[in-house]
């Protein structure tokens, strides 16, 4: 399966290496054979980039889910930090049960996620309301992303584990814990979007 919003640059990458190999093969053109190789390249480099695996999701109010695929870089009194590098699935699923409240969309720059200072970079704010407060997921673009897909809006009823948007390449994904949960997740861990348990109910 593939990230929804994925599609317009498969279609593209695959479009060029279609015209460029017809130009190599029909023309004779030198140039077309480099440009439909790399074509290719990049067609193959989207469907392992813009994969979107089912997971068997266990909901439970119990605990909570890692929001994203990826790897705990820090964990600052109630929040824990995850970045995503290139391999990991960029689809992110939320940790909890709840409604919408609010998404923020604040412009900002392309500095390197896994930075302190990439708090002011492009990102997106995402409050659920659930029965233990609310919870702020935040999704961070990082220095070749351009662009953060929400696949919800404001209103909509998430289930834990839910797809609720993407991050186009290298990013990061904050979320915030309540404070009846004991947070698990150890600085470190390699964590997966809806599977891994990253708090527990105290």
């Amino acid at each position: 399966m593939l990230a929804k919003g994925s599609f317009p640059w498969i279609l593209t990458s695959i479009t060029l290496s279609v015209v460029s190999s017809l130009t190599y093969l029909l023309f004779d053109v030198a140039y077309a054979k480099t440009t439909a190789l790399i074509a290719v390249c990049i067609t193959i480099f989207f469907l392992f980039f813009f994969r979107d695996p089912e997971r068997e999701i266990k909901e439970h109010g119990d605990y909570m889910l890692a929001p994203a695929d990826g790897k705990v870089m820090d964990i600052r009194g109630r929040k824990i930090c995850i970045f995503m590098n290139f391999q990991n699935v960029h689809v992110n699923r939320s940790p909890i049960n709840g409604k919408v409240h609010t998404i923020e969309y604040k412009k900002g720059g392309y500095i390197p996620a896994f930075c302190k200072d990439s708090q002011r970079n492009e990102r997106s704010h995402l409050f659920i309301e659930s029965e233990h407060g609310l919870v702020e997921v935040i999704q961070i673009a990082g220095t070749i992303t351009r662009r953060i897909v929400s696949y919800v809006k404001e209103g909509d009823y998430m289930k834990q584990g839910q797809r609720f948007g993407m991050i186009r390449f290298g990013s990061r994904v904050d979320v915030t814990i309540p404070e009846n949960f004991e947070i698990t997740a150890r600085k470190g861990d390699i964590v997966f979007a809806g599977e891994t348990i990253i708090a527990r109910i105290k």
